[in-house]
């Protein structure tokens, strides 16, 4: 698949994960068990925001981060406005913004990319997905994601850890296998001078294996139905990896 239509995917993507987010936060003031200090409304109004940021960046091209100016904050909507619709709203602006813009696109990005329009179009969808997945856990039950979407969501986590310098939970390297039943994996190494991921899920201390979906959700440290074979306090290392 070449860049174009990862891009054309990744903004359905998107879409469809906002569209379905809006349509589950029906109790603005449910706890989200995955993020216990939030209720739905915190989880719509942080996401929202996050849409809006990223929207700026892309529709105005700008050259660096607007929340790097003293003072910036995420948007938030108005006091006693509809917060459902402001997401909606947002949301629609984000998709808008995406396959309107250039492919030649240049402005701020913090990950590796092929362009800077992949960048955003990527990053948005699992920023949304995965909060689709927090807000649908009010119900007790998350719809499982497409495994090519998942995989690659586990792939594309593993450019925000490998920017990580340290890891003060060993002493020494350990190993960790990602293996999906429906996809392909890979192996992680916890190390005192930082993480590592290398495809394919090797030889390794610990395998946690499951569906690409479950496992999207274990790696972004949310409730996941997984298999954990070796060493489990190896498996364990992972609930220490804060993505930020």
């Amino acid at each position: 698949m070449d860049v174009t239509e990862q891009v054309t995917e990744h903004i359905a993507a998107l879409d469809r994960e906002g569209t379905h987010l809006a349509a589950t936060a029906a109790d603005l003031t449910a706890a989200v068990p995955p993020c216990p200090q939030w209720t739905v409304q915190d989880l719509v109004t942080h996401l929202g925001g996050i849409h809006r940021w990223a929207t700026s960046i892309v529709r105005d091209q700008l050259a660096d981060d607007p929340l790097d100016e003293p003072g910036a904050a995420f948007v938030a909507p108005a006091p006693g406005e509809d917060v459902r619709q402001w997401f909606v709203d947002g949301l629609a602006g984000m998709v808008d913004a995406l396959r309107a813009a250039d492919p030649v696109l240049r402005c701020f990005t913090f990950l590796p990319a092929p362009s800077s329009l992949a960048f955003w179009a990527r990053r948005q969808a699992h920023e949304t997905a995965i909060h689709r997945a927090d807000a649908e856990s009010v119900t007790g039950s998350i719809t499982p994601f497409p495994a090519d979407f998942a995989a690659d969501g586990i792939d594309e986590l593993y450019a925000f850890i490998g920017r990580r310098r340290r890891f003060r939970h060993v002493d020494e390297p350990r190993t960790l296998a990602i293996r999906p039943d429906d996809a392909d994996g890979w192996t992680i190494t916890l190390a005192p001078d930082g993480i590592r991921a290398a495809t394919g899920a090797g030889p390794a201390e610990a395998t946690v294996s499951g569906t690409a979906s479950d496992l999207y959700l274990w790696v972004w440290n949310r409730p996941a139905t997984v298999v954990v074979d070796g060493d489990e306090d190896v498996a364990a290392l992972w609930r220490h990896v804060q993505i930020r």
